[in-house]
């Protein structure tokens, strides 16, 4: 999909994250990855530096493949997603991933596409 904007493909980039295990995966692994970084900087072990993305991107993906049926929205749009990830992660620390749910479905009703996974609801 084209977006000309940040603000445009925010919707997008939440409905592809339409499931909650999704989002609590994504939430958890990249915490997990940057805490691990940030451990690693401070011990001045420089080889934890690559924590954040293996560890991020290693349990977001599958669960992009596995659990929504979809692929990465980092594939076609890797700033926009690491944004998004930044935006949809504070909102869940926020206690606000029920918002989230709410903009994905509502993406999903005004987006119908043939041959999709059905959604279920978070």
């Amino acid at each position: 999909m084209t977006f000309s904007s940040y603000e445009e493909f925010w919707p997008y980039y939440v409905a592809m994250h339409s499931r909650a295990a999704t989002r609590w995966i994504h939430l958890t692994g990249t915490l997990t990855g940057l805490a691990l970084t940030v451990y690693g900087v401070a011990r001045g072990r420089r080889r934890y530096l690559a924590a954040l993305p293996l560890i991020g991107y290693g349990t977001a993906w599958p669960a992009h493949f596995l659990i929504e049926g979809n692929n990465p929205a980092t594939f076609g749009h890797p700033a926009w997603s690491l944004r998004g990830d930044a935006q949809m992660i504070g909102m869940m620390l926020a206690g606000r991933d029920a918002e989230l749910a709410e903009i994905a479905q509502k993406w999903l009703a005004e987006n119908p596409c043939q041959g999709c996974p059905p959604v279920a609801d978070s």
